[in-house]
């Protein structure tokens, strides 16, 4: 009895040790053009950069998400210029979209970058172990 008390103690140490050693590194999916997605994103961030401060954050754009990070058409760009500063926020849109959709690099928001395949982002970020959050609502 003692030992079985014993080993679900040890076991229990070790399980919330285990978690509170877990990086905070989430990929967002954006693939929406409703501008109350890219608001939401916008508020994911801000709440988990306050909150976490060694959190690791990528949002993946693609689809018809790219307006959200496109100078003159996003409704949050002064948003997204400023958390594009933190080091440990970052916007990539996908190369594939901006080919469908016509838009070029120039066209971006300051601090936005690109990848080559937004989906092979994603993939890439949950091989590695980070969470994911698909944003929509």
């Amino acid at each position: 009895m003692k030992r079985s008390i014993l080993f679900t103690a040890l076991f229990l140490l070790v399980a919330v040790s285990a978690m509170a050693q877990r990086p905070y590194n989430v990929v967002f999916d954006l693939s929406s053009k409703d501008t109350l997605n890219h608001q939401a994103v916008i508020r994911m961030l801000k709440l988990i950069v306050e909150e976490h401060k060694d959190a690791k954050l990528e949002v993946v754009f693609y689809g018809q998400s790219l307006d959200m990070v496109t100078q003159n058409k996003s409704v949050v760009a002064n948003d997204v210029m400023e958390l594009a500063k933190i080091p440990q926020v970052q916007f990539k849109v996908c190369e594939l979209a901006m080919k469908r959709w016509n838009l070029d690099k120039s066209q971006l928001l300051p601090g936005v970058l690109t990848v080559p395949d937004g989906i092979y982002e994603i993939i890439t970020r949950q091989g590695e172990g980070w969470g994911y959050i698909k944003v929509a609502r």
